[in-house]
């Protein structure tokens, strides 16, 4: 019997594995032993492991296995599974393909049997991971990292799922920490720490706003009337909820369900539904109505219903320059501001490009609620109805009535529409001011316009308009309000 050590690595076992095949040991013959290091070597980064140890009487010549890459695919996932005798296994398995044995890699043999459920086992690991690690922003520090996650997985996918997220959060240093070791991303290097961590010593029970906004948008999308508890406990294990901030919303609410609320919930849907279609004006149908107090407690139109706040403005009362864009975004509907998003980031770039400052600027939206249709698990932009317009422009004109600003650019189409109260076609007013309430208007693209663009050139060309269209606007609030010479026309003759 030959004693072979390694590390607890896949990198440790393929070296030794090749050099036990090409001194031509079988599978019986050969004691894997694990010496697990206690940590990293400072500085390391996640797939640089140290040599392996192995037995000295392995001799240094090894020999060329070519496996299949289905095959290839399965041993490296079961190199990450938590049975302690996997290394035995997974060399009986190349022992046998270099023998000639090709039956291995079928799911029909035993052995290829075993390799394909521990395969499918560190897949599911894999795929539970990066979707229940819950990060949780840390007090206010100047020390990194930003964000801490405690994860229990069943494999160890932890160097996996510690590259996906990686290349994920940009430059926000974080850690995930777990029962048997933790990552470390420091904005530009990842970092592997291998060793058991005590219970409790990564948590952390500070206040997280972002987690309170999670919460409160988890509450909202929570339908009682579809609760399917078999269903929910298939896509999101009980295993999971202890470490999930929303785990312990879900024991209340399916019992809120079961005692009332999904009858409650079915009563209200049946009042909802369809009937004979009447053609009649928008203005009329709308029912007479106070005027809401506050933006979060409007209801003029439905869109609230299905987002998680109404977005207001940003910027000075003062404002000499507003911009109005469509609808917030994704981004903007969890953060509660207008341009946060990735549209939000090209406006940035073209406000600087115009040597304007977005702290000077007024922005605001059309409308103030984010209209979204679900795609797989994501949440898409959906242009929203001159109906949905309309009841916003109640927001809009106090806005305009408040700011009073000199120069007003219109963002896309939809921003145009709702400050001119009519169908007008975007093209018709690009580089052609005109007069609005006092103010002089600018249309222009929407910076999302720009990231639907199929190539770079395009792209920019599109933000270079932007970017000139607010140059225009500096220069116009920088001057007299000009005096705009057909006034039986809203758009400028040029």
């Amino acid at each position: 019997m030959r004693s072979i050590v390694i590390d607890d690595d896949f990198t440790a076992w393929r070296a030794a594995s090749l050099k036990a095949l090409a001194e031509g040991l079988a599978p019986e013959s050969i004691e894997w032993r694990v010496e697990q290091p206690p940590e990293l070597r400072q500085g390391q980064t996640l797939f640089d492991y140290g040599e392996s140890s192995e037995n000295d009487m392995i001799t240094p010549a090894t020999v060329a296995v070519h496996v299949s890459k289905e095959l290839g695919a399965l041993i490296h996932d079961c190199a990450l599974h938590c049975e302690p005798q996997r290394w035995a296994f997974l060399y009986k398995v190349l022992w046998r393909w270099q023998q000639g044995d090709r039956s291995v890699a079928s799911p029909a043999d035993e052995d290829g049997a075993q390799l394909y459920r521990m395969a499918k086992s560190v897949r599911r690991a894999k795929h539970d991971m990066i979707a229940y690690v819950r990060f949780r922003q840390q007090a206010q520090s100047s020390r990194p990292p930003e964000y801490i996650a405690w994860y229990e997985p069943e494999h160890d996918v932890l160097a996996w799922a510690a590259e996906h997220f990686a290349q994920r959060m940009g430059r926000s240093s974080w850690m995930i920490t777990t029962p048997r070791g933790a990552a470390f991303w420091d904005g530009q290097q990842l970092h592997l720490e291998r060793r058991h961590a005590l219970p409790g010593e990564h948590r952390v029970d500070t206040e997280d706003e972002a987690e309170a906004l999670w919460l409160a948008y988890y509450r909202s999308t929570f339908n009682p009337a579809r609760l399917n508890e078999t269903a929910l406990e298939q896509h999101m294990p009980v295993r999971f909820w202890k470490g999930l901030p929303e785990g312990h919303l879900i024991p209340a609410m399916i019992s809120e369900a079961k005692s009332g609320a999904r009858r409650l919930a079915q009563a209200s849907g049946v009042g909802e539904l369809g009937g004979k279609s009447i053609p009649v004006e928008a203005e009329v149908a709308q029912p007479v109505r106070e005027s809401p107090s506050s933006l979060d407690a409007c209801r003029r139109c439905d869109l609230w219903r299905n987002a998680t706040q109404a977005v207001g403005s940003s910027g000075p009362g003062e404002a000499r320059i507003m911009l109005i864009g469509e609808q917030p975004g994704d981004q903007e509907d969890l953060s509660g501001q207008p341009f946060v998003g990735p549209a939000g980031q090209l406006l940035d770039m073209a406000i600087k490009r115009a040597g304007l400052s977005r702290e000077r600027l007024y922005l605001t939206n059309a409308v103030k609620h984010f209209k979204w249709e679900l795609r797989g698990k994501r949440r898409l932009h959906k242009t929203p109805g001159q109906r949905e317009v309309e009841a916003c422009s109640y927001w809009l004109e106090r806005e305009l009535e408040t700011v009073r600003p000199t120069v007003i650019v219109t963002l896309g189409a939809t921003a145009l529409n709702a400050l001119l109260r009519e169908k007008a076609s975007l093209r018709d007013y690009i580089d052609k001011p005109f007069e609005m309430a006092g103010s002089v208007g600018i249309a222009t693209y929407h910076p999302s316009f720009a990231l639907r663009q199929p190539n770079d050139a395009a792209r920019d060309k599109i933000l270079d308009e932007i970017s000139n269209a607010l140059e225009r606007a500096r220069e116009l609030a920088e001057s007299a309000l000009p005096e705009i010479p057909n006034p039986t026309s809203k758009k400028l003759r040029q």
